[in-house]
């Protein structure tokens, strides 16, 4: 992209895609690339395509055709995909359940805070002879995530924030985004058990689902501003009224939440040049202990693609 005289590097955003996003629709010059990483391959092709001058790259977390579960992700390969083909800012889209009468199937959560109950994965481009430790306490960036909130504005979803701020009376709209939200992120395949979504409950979460947490700690490492959009498709198992979720129910309510989706990953192009600075860049900075020499050649070009300024 070139102003006047001067030429700037185009904005590159990723977005990881869940249960029922396997593609993104209205992108110009769409081009599909096999990748590999240090960490093995991506889940699938990493898919590039243009929206104005901001180029978008898209991996379907499950593989094509939703091969992979949960635990079997490639969580490391596919970050590190996105941050080695140029992308900055990072759009995790996920399915959860609710685990609140005020979270609707139908709704939106941009998600700020995760427990992690996962066991059965890795959740760090760190080890193997190498030491390091990133701050984790805001596990997503402020700033991505109010771009994705006006995104969702002008795509028709409602922000309840606002509405409450306006004192909103009218009838809730079908359609509406929660902006702050904790996130529980249990290892699955299987949904939880009735006394499992009841202490997730007492915890205070919102909502419950098996991915965003690993992506989350992966792009902070990486340095990448990160963002988690979750469609909320059930009320898990706690809910006296409504039936347990079963994948048929997920699926059926995600036809809905995934148009929604789509919508605000096309807009968000159009506000995200506008984004104020963030520390996200410089996540990893002296998050390194062990010492230079004690470092190996493999690891050092293992991680040479993360964290350049450091080798």
């Amino acid at each position: 992209m070139t102003t006047g005289s001067k030429t700037t590097k185009p904005i590159t955003i990723g977005v990881l895609g869940g249960s029922g996003l396997y593609e993104i629709d209205g992108l110009a010059d769409v081009r599909s690339a096999e990748a590999s990483t240090p960490y093995g391959r991506p889940s699938g092709p990493l898919v590039s395509g243009w929206v104005g001058e901001t180029r978008l790259l898209f991996i379907p977390r499950h593989g094509p055709g939703h091969r992979f579960s949960p635990s079997e992700i490639n969580y490391r390969a596919n970050v590190f995909a996105l941050k080695a083909a140029g992308a900055t800012r990072v759009l995790s889209v996920s399915a959860v359940g609710s685990l609140k009468d005020g979270l609707s199937p139908g709704d939106y959560v941009l998600v700020d805070q995760f427990i992690d109950r996962t066991f059965r994965r890795a959740s760090t481009f760190f080890g193997d002879g190498v030491v390091g430790h990133v701050a984790f306490a805001e596990p997503t960036c402020p700033v991505l995530g109010a771009v994705v909130a006006t995104a969702a504005l002008e795509a028709g979803i409602a922000d309840t924030t606002l509405d409450a701020r306006n004192h909103h009376k009218s009838a809730e709209p079908v359609k509406r985004l929660h902006r702050g939200g904790t996130y529980v992120c249990m290892e699955g395949p299987q949904f939880s058990s009735k006394a499992e979504s009841l202490l997730h409950r007492g915890w205070g979460a919102d909502v419950i689902g098996m991915t965003a947490a690993t992506e989350a700690k992966l792009c902070r490492e990486a340095e990448l501003c990160f963002a988690s959009l979750a469609l909320v498709t059930d009320y898990d198992a706690w809910h006296e009224e409504e039936a347990a979720v079963t994948a048929a129910a997920v699926i059926e309510v995600l036809r809905a939440n995934v148009a929604g989706a789509k919508a605000i990953i096309r807009d968000l192009p159009n506000h995200v040049g506008e984004m104020a600075e963030c520390g996200c860049a410089t996540a990893a900075a002296h998050a390194i202990l062990t010492a230079p020499e004690a470092i190996s050649p493999e690891a050092r070009q293992r991680l040479k693609a993360l964290y350049g300024r450091e080798f």
